[in-house]
């Protein structure tokens, strides 16, 4: 079975978020995505720290598409840097692993 993953996003908006988990979503790239309630990042930027309201997208998706997936975000995406993080998933519910190979793109 291809290893899958949780890839964590982070955005400037719910709008910017929910433009991109459209895009990826609806381009088989991953088989869904959680679009989590507004919180604040402290970062350091500029020389300096900076704070910033943003929403976080974790998108389900397989390792292979990896690439695709990161490629697709940072062409809609408004930030210099943004934070694109694949985070392996060691165990899941074997079912929902299929799940997520059968929702996205062969």
């Amino acid at each position: 079975m291809t290893t899958v993953l949780f890839v964590y996003v982070t955005c400037a908006s719910h709008e910017e978020a929910r433009e991109i988990t459209d895009a990826i979503v609806g381009q088989r790239l991953a088989a869904c995505a959680n679009i989590l309630s507004p919180h604040e990042s402290v970062y350091w930027w500029e020389g300096k720290v900076q704070s910033a309201k943003e929403v976080a997208i974790i998108f389900k998706t397989r390792t292979d598409l990896f690439d695709r997936l990161e490629k697709a975000v940072k062409a809609l995406h408004s930030y210099d840097v943004p934070c694109i993080v694949a985070l392996s998933i060691e165990k899941a519910h074997a079912p929902f692993l299929q799940w997520i190979q059968g929702e996205t793109a062969e």
